[in-house]
């Protein structure tokens, strides 16, 4: 996953997929921990950051398509 600008240039379909494989990363991560077999601790804290930044920029994406509509919906 990457940083938050370039997230604010992948569509809504590819915003899905890098939170889809940050949550499985994550999963697998824990699991790790839980195992002990997990070398690197701050992974976990990178993964939690990089789904919580596509979270953010779906749901900033969800407020502007709203508040778009209800200005759209005032005018007509």
């Amino acid at each position: 996953m990457a940083k938050r600008e370039s997230l604010k240039n992948a569509g809504d379909a590819e915003l899905f997929d890098k939170l889809a494989e940050g949550k499985a990363e994550l999963f697998n991560l824990r699991f790790q921990a839980a195992t002990g077999q997990l070398d690197r601790t701050a992974r976990l804290r990178e993964v939690k950051k990089e789904i919580a930044r596509a979270n953010t920029e779906l749901r900033e994406r969800e407020i502007a398509a709203a508040e778009a509509l209800a200005a759209k919906e005032e005018t007509a």
